[in-house]
């Protein structure tokens, strides 16, 4: 009789290595209280572009309404895929997906363009299947990311982040009357409030749980006020499958599809970014395999999402976020957020529920959570080594150009389009000149200066050579004076006083 026990990773499912942080598995309750966390995080993120490409299109609130549903929809199958993974599929990390805000513009002009909403379907399909090619270009530029470059880039998501909460605080619509009132800064205030005591208190459980708790609260307190409305909620469907191709079948155009191709690159580079960073934040080990296989989900969602009514599919930075402000690194609950998304992609109704949050609301533990992703950056920073190198010029070069697009949004707006495309996104604009600068200084060290810069000279304290060759065995400082082996005082003069003998 075979009393063997079988390995703990076969215990765990096959193909899935043990002892990983995301591997984690928390009790059902848990499981779906956090993934619904993870939904109400990037809500308002992933319904914002298919308004916006709707509005542009002209379609009406009905239309409008089948594309956010669609896009619930397949944002959840694309996180179950990235996070439970298949085969050359998946980066099995804790990464919500869901529409891409790099292509909006994109996509926009190309309804403008005279394509219509077909066109841009067209242009996603073909794009995505190129970039699924050229992805395993992408998986091998895993060494030219070094702390300098993650953190740069981390911190760098963290701080582009802030004028989406600052937005989502000031009522979300520029165009409402009560837009940045002290009504909805309050409420986002009051958010936050709730999240910082709720991180305070004792107990793990809510200390884990305060964006979800907060943002109930949050809404409790906007309904009291009559900043709430929930008279919308039973308006409409309740259960509605995404019909394929509801607005007509795809074209195909030269120009929408060339386009599109440089918004994918965007998205290949801002994904290996997200990755890279979720692998940081978890513990865990990112490779060049598992990059791969998590840009060949993100293509493979992208090319079958226009199928469903959607758009191009990304991982959202914001729940990175939360994954380092909760500690909670499970990917199933992840997973268990991605089958939320396709609920709420079925069932209307549910989705009009979260769409009651008031926005203030999102606002509030926004800025807690895009905070935290630039803390999580910095702290990635504090490991790079500094000295005799030009890694901090790197990280300040680095950070102030991905910074541009963000206090000028209209910087780029006579340059090129394919040119504004990529360097729009402070993301993407960050991410570049850290790979760049880094192969400059760190990988191309031909022309590199001993005394390379005086940015350099200011990151550590140094002691010339010459002024140590005097000192004997036993010398020391007390009280700011020299004292010699003996316990005499050595005189020290200045150099102009040393230069009369």
């Amino acid at each position: 009789m075979n009393t063997k026990k079988k390995p703990a990773a076969a215990a765990a499912g096959a193909g899935t290595p043990a002892g990983r942080p995301e591997d984690q598995r928390l009790s059902l309750g848990s499981t779906f209280a956090y993934g619904f966390q993870h939904v109400l995080t990037m809500y308002g993120g992933i319904i914002a572009p298919p308004l916006i490409i709707g509005a542009a299109a002209g379609m009406s609130s009905q239309d409008i309404g089948l594309l956010i549903a669609a896009c619930l929809f397949v944002g959840g199958l694309a996180t179950i895929l990235q996070t439970v993974g298949i085969p050359f599929f998946g980066s099995q990390l804790p990464l919500v997906q869901g529409v891409s805000f790099a292509g909006v513009s994109t996509m926009v002009a190309i309804v403008h363009g005279g394509g219509g909403i077909q066109a841009v379907f067209g242009s996603v399909i073909a794009a995505s299947l190129i970039g699924l090619l050229i992805t395993p270009l992408f998986s091998k530029i895993i060494r030219f990311f070094p702390p300098v470059v993650t953190g740069t880039v981390i911190t760098t998501i963290g701080l582009t982040l802030m004028p989406v909460a600052a937005n989502w605080a000031m009522g979300g619509n520029n165009k409402a009357d009560n837009y940045g009132s002290m009504a909805n800064i309050g409420l986002a205030a009051a958010t936050m409030a709730i999240v910082l005591l709720l991180s305070k208190v004792g107990s793990a459980a809510i200390s884990r749980l305060s964006i979800l708790l907060a943002m109930v609260l949050g809404t409790g307190i906007a309904f009291a006020f009559g900043m709430a409305d929930f008279s919308k909620v039973g308006q409409g469907e309740i259960v509605a499958f995404p019909t394929p191709f509801a607005f007509g079948p795809p074209t195909f155009e030269i120009a929408a599809i060339i386009s599109m191709l440089i918004v994918i690159l965007v998205t290949l580079t801002e994904t290996s970014a997200d990755i890279i960073a979720v692998g940081e934040i978890v513990g865990t080990k990112v490779d060049s395999k598992r990059i791969g296989n998590g840009l060949r989900a993100d293509m493979l969602s992208s090319a079958i999402s226009p199928l469903f009514n959607s758009f191009t599919q990304s991982a959202f930075a914001q729940n990175v976020g939360l994954v380092a402000i909760t500690g909670v690194k499970s990917r199933f609950v992840v997973s268990a957020g991605g089958l939320i998304l396709v609920i709420l992609g079925l069932l209307p109704v549910l989705g009009r529920v979260v769409a009651a949050v008031p926005t203030p609301v999102l606002g509030g533990a926004g800025v807690v959570l895009f905070g935290t992703v630039a803390a999580s950056g910095i702290r990635t920073l504090s490991k790079v080594e500094y000295r005799n190198n030009m890694n901090l010029i790197v990280v300040a070069a680095s950070i102030g150009f991905g910074m541009i697009p963000i206090a000028a949004p209209a910087f780029y707006d006579h340059f090129p389009s394919w040119f504004g495309t990529i360097f729009h996104s402070g993301i993407s604009s960050a991410a570049v000149m850290a790979i760049l600068l880094n192969l400059l200084f760190n990988h191309f060290k031909a022309g590199n200066s001993d005394n390379q810069s005086v940015f350099v000279a200011g990151t550590e304290r140094v002691v010339q050579e010459q002024d140590i060759k005097c000192l004997m065995d036993g010398d020391r400082f007390e009280n700011g004076k020299l004292i010699d082996c003996d316990g005499k005082e050595v005189r020290i003069e200045s150099a102009e006083k040393a230069s009369e003998h």
